[in-house]
């Protein structure tokens, strides 16, 4: 076996079991990953320099190919009412059909932290059989510093073979794509698929699983620090703007998408950014548009013009959900410690597809709960496999898909932090106004970063404030530069019985999902619901 670049030569690829590969390409950086995904033709090189590869038929995650294995422990630790099971007998029967898959193939391995406070990290060693696929991942995880690879044991361990396919009898999965997790053993297996995003999603997974016992919540947020010191996290699922709103220039960006808040405040669990990209524009996100327009940028699924190369942001032939990985240093005001104190100021982001929801809320302590249990969004286009439009979408925690353990473990931790720190929590809704989606339009940029301007800076407080009367939060009835209807969603629409029906159905399905939650929060969370009967007549 040939074994190329720097690696712990005392714990290497048969420590994990991997025997008879043809080679492995160690700890690569971006020039050689480069060199080998364009010598194999997994991908090709834009006018500006970012690696472009196609993900084949998975464009996005695929939830219902995720599986945990069942065993003493996770029986009892585990939400299983989100996640999905297999015995460790199959895990087993995968792990060693995995084992003998790669024999005969060269794969390129990373050693990488996931998580930026040293007390809480976890040592990650990803192998993987496409280049493109280790410099994706070596993008979004952490990178340690060089002279710690000769000595670097992982705790936990990733194998993502794309070739590889499942047997649905054999494994237990329900195809031949499959992620399954063994949390006792700390392996990740991932086959059948070439969409990266699910080699960083199955690391926050496991995270999920891990910290809240070590006093952590997890969280899928971005999150950013003003001048002052001011941390401020952003909750949202993909497509709902935690990434393009937290990367603004005003304010250092600790990270886009996963992050832990500890007794020492808020730290990234990642080392770079996964943007969505569609319509993605130098005027409206120069930041982004920037960072994905170099060296270094991994583009999945962007149209390239046939002769200049230039990306087609605007393309969305392949699908909605068009990314980039980019290393954080990308951004010039990024913060590459991954860390910062405290909370200020929590906000959760819904992409709201119904269009009765104003722009912005302020939230008292048990509505921030309700509705981070809640997590109401629209799944947007391209996210998941088979969703083509916005969908109305309950996710609990804005990331079930990721939650091992039970919902109410994340939502009392953040009540509790909140109610610690003093934090000012909001709801903004990044979707529709003026009607629902196919009739209205989506929430102005501009409209958005104002009022959130003024929520961080602290000038929202003291603005005037009605009580809306379908979702009973509290609704800011003016503020300089924004135009005063679009703060009050049914002033936007043409026909005003259609928004007072919608509003009500819109109530009317918190209500029904959050039943399954009313047991296990106290009366004063109950009582954060919204209520149709409150809504005027």
């Amino acid at each position: 076996m040939q074994e190329t670049g720097v690696h712990n030569g005392a714990h290497g690829a048969d420590k994990f079991g991997l025997k008879n590969l043809k080679g492995v390409n160690w700890n690569f950086g971006a020039p050689q990953l480069y060199e080998h995904a364009l010598r194999a033709g997994e991908a090709v090189l834009s006018a500006d320099g970012a690696l472009c590869a196609d993900t084949g038929v998975f464009t996005g995650r695929s939830p219902k190919d995720k599986f945990t294995v069942r065993d003493a422990t996770t029986e009892t630790t585990m939400w299983w009412g989100g996640n999905q099971s297999i015995t460790a007998d199959q895990f087993e029967t995968l792990y060693q059909d995995f084992l003998k898959h790669a024999e005969g193939k060269t794969l390129f391995a990373q050693d990488l932290y996931g998580g930026a406070d040293p007390s809480f990290q976890i040592k990650t060693r990803v192998f993987t059989e496409l280049a493109w696929h280790s410099l994706f991942i070596r993008t979004l995880l952490r990178r340690p510093d060089r002279d710690a690879l000769a000595s670097f044991v992982p705790e936990l361990t990733l194998i993502d073979l794309p070739s590889f396919r499942a047997d649905p009898k054999r494994h237990g999965c329900k195809s031949e794509n499959v992620v399954a997790i063994d949390f006792a053993r700390k392996i990740v297996l991932i086959g059948g698929t070439q969409y990266a995003g699910e080699m960083k999603k199955s690391v926050f997974t496991t995270l999920n699983y891990y910290l809240p016992d070590k006093g952590v919540l997890p969280m899928h947020c971005s999150a950013n620090v003003g001048p002052a010191g001011d941390t401020a996290i952003f909750f949202g699922l993909s497509g709902t703007g935690k990434t393009t709103l937290s990367a603004d220039p005003n304010r250092t960006l600790i990270g886009d998408d996963e992050h832990g808040w500890g007794k020492d405040g808020v730290f990234n669990f990642e080392g770079g950014c996964y943007a969505k990209c569609i319509k993605l524009s130098p005027e409206a996100e120069p930041e982004i548009f920037a960072a994905s327009s170099r060296f270094g940028a991994v583009l999945e699924n962007v149209v390239l013009d046939e002769i200049t190369r230039k990306p087609d942001f605007d393309d969305g032939s392949k699908t909605e959900n068009t990314r980039s990985a980019y290393p954080l240093e990308s951004i010039p005001n990024a913060s590459l410690t991954g860390r910062a104190g405290q909370p200020k100021n929590v906000v959760m982001l819904a992409a709201d597809a119904f269009g009765v929801m104003p722009p912005i809320a302020k939230l008292t302590p048990a509505q921030a709960m309700y509705h981070f249990l809640s997590g109401y969004t629209a799944k947007v286009a391209g996210t998941e496999r088979g969703v083509t439009e916005p969908t109305p979408e309950f996710s609990t925690c804005f990331g079930s898909p990721f939650l091992p353990r039970d919902p109410s473990v994340y939502g009392n931790m953040l009540r509790e932090l909140i109610a610690k720190h003093n934090v000012d929590c909001w709801l903004v809704n990044t979707g529709w106004t003026g009607g629902i989606y196919g009739t209205g339009h989506r929430m102005p940029i501009k409209v958005t970063r104002a009022l959130l301007t003024a929520a961080l800076d602290g000038s929202l407080r003291n603005v005037e404030f009605r009580t809306d009367p379908y979702f009973g939060f509290a609704v800011p009835t003016s503020l300089h530069g924004v135009p005063t209807e679009i703060l009050d969603p049914v002033k936007t629409w043409a026909d005003k019985a259609a928004f007072d029906t919608t509003a009500r159905k819109l109530v009317g399905m918190f209500q029904k999902n959050f039943a399954k939650f009313e047991a296990q929060v106290d009366a004063e969370v109950r009582a954060a619901a919204p209520d149709v009967k409150l809504a005027a007549e």
